[in-house]
């Protein structure tokens, strides 16, 4: 059997995003976190299949969208990388929603806004469209939160770390220079993807965090490595790391927000304030943090995030049974 996709190929600020617009399978009418591990589930091999090489490849990112099961969402989204099918994804969905107005595949009931539906709740979306394409996305991320501070791990070949663990829609490490870490410069991408396993391998029997409203959010699988930016432009430069082998082109959408939920815990960013974080190839994400927000126990806030997006391209992929690499592969 030979099944047929059709994509729109996009990238956010330089990170692939795949918005499958035909060819998804069809789920019950459920809360799209209830949708996804029905997808998780029973069709993951969509997932591999498109993410994975020969298809896609180790920085691939992409959505599907379904019918909104809440009454005050445009649609819904089921997020799906090499990494897995994420509760969030920023640059996912910056990139999506610019394809998905660009194609018609969406129509706003309010021109310029859209709520989207995600597996780690409602995201609001506020969009310029001055003609035929759309300039910028800004997302209005879910509550993000400072979970632990000042966090001690040995990491194996590299010594002591002290890291802290914060929530942007998915959980980071995030880690600032210091002696066992010099900075984004004094490695290259490869060291870095290096040095985020041995981080997260670390860190699993020491801080597995849970998130206070959704058991099933659980686990730190992201890093982000901050530095001084290099653009006059920029506040803060970040090189985010996912999957097994993924540096995020863009500066990240739920990693920005992770990165100012945790200036913000530590007193370095209050309401009102922006941040332009600095991805490692120098496009800008501008953040904002909105508004405070009660997570559970936890002190946060209510950011914001706004970057562009460009289609790339219209791509129809075959998944053939015939073909013994039709489920993709990854080489590690």
């Amino acid at each position: 059997m030979r099944r047929s996709f059709f994509c729109i190929d996009s990238h956010t600020c330089g990170n692939p995003v795949r918005l499958i617009a035909g060819g998804g399978p069809i789920l019950p009418h459920l809360p799209i976190a209830e949708r996804r591990e029905l997808f998780i589930r029973d069709h993951d091999w969509i997932r591999r299949a498109l993410m994975f090489e020969p298809r896609g490849h180790d920085i691939m990112s992409g959505a599907i969208i379904y019918p909104a099961h809440r009454e005050d969402c445009d649609f819904a989204v089921i997020f799906v990388e090499v990494s897995g099918c994420l509760p969030m994804c920023g640059a996912g969905t910056i990139g999506l929603v610019t394809a998905a107005i660009e194609e018609g595949l969406v129509t706003p009931r309010v021109p310029g806004q859209l709520s989207i539906e995600t597996p780690a709740g409602r995201v609001d979306i506020r969009y310029e469209k001055p003609g035929e394409f759309v300039d910028s996305v800004r997302m209005f991320n879910v509550d993000s939160y400072l979970h632990a501070a000042d966090v001690r791990v040995d990491v194996p070949g590299v010594g002591p770390l002290v890291v802290d663990i914060a929530y942007g829609g998915n959980f980071y490490a995030v880690i600032e220079p210091q002696e066992n870490w010099k900075g984004l410069d004094a490695g290259s991408a490869s060291d870095i993807v290096e040095l985020s396993r041995a981080l997260r391998d670390a860190l699993e029997p020491i801080c597995n965090p849970v998130h206070p409203d959704d058991d099933r959010i659980i686990g730190v699988h992201h890093a982000i490595w901050c530095d001084a930016p290099k653009s006059g432009d920029a506040d803060g430069r970040g090189a985010v790391f996912y999957g097994d082998k993924a540096i995020d082109r863009s500066p990240g959408g739920t990693g920005t927000s992770a990165r100012m939920a945790q200036l913000h815990g530590k007193g370095r960013l209050k309401v009102g304030d922006t941040w332009r974080q600095e991805s490692l190839i120098g496009t800008i994400f501008e953040g904002r943090v909105e508004a405070d927000a009660q997570i559970g126990p936890f002190q946060g806030i209510k950011p914001s995030v706004s970057g562009w997006a460009r289609i790339i391209g219209h791509n129809t992929i075959f998944v053939d049974d015939r073909d013994p690499l039709a489920h993709g592969f990854q080489i590690t």
